[in-house]
């Protein structure tokens, strides 16, 4: 059975979400990605199949070794998805403070 994986149904997974920071700085193998969980290898590199399918993550094969990197142009899309949600709580945290500092001086 072939699923269609959703973006954001892979970065719900603690896991992932783990992998995806561990490989956002530099490239990595799946064993030296492995080597940073206390779960089996099999385990790790079905999360990085997950992340893979959904595009978060791409390979580069390099010889025997295939190395995943973050694919920036898909967090993109992650994050832009998120920014209209982001300001709106920055706004009502604004204005909470701004309430917060007029019951303070009335004190």
């Amino acid at each position: 059975m072939n699923l269609r994986r959703d973006v954001f149904q892979a970065i719900a997974d603690p896991t992932r979400r783990a992998i995806l920071l561990l490989v956002a700085t530099q490239s990595m193998t799946a064993g030296a990605i492995a080597a940073n969980f206390d779960t089996a290898r099999p385990t790790v590199s079905k999360h990085l199949q997950i992340l893979t399918e959904c595009e978060l993550l791409g390979q580069e094969h390099n010889g025997r070794e295939i190395f995943y990197h973050i694919n920036a142009k898909k967090m993109q899309q992650v994050a832009d998805f998120i920014e209209p949600f982001r300001k709106m709580w920055d706004d009502r945290f604004n204005k909470l403070e701004t309430v917060m500092k007029k019951y303070k001086s009335k004190k």
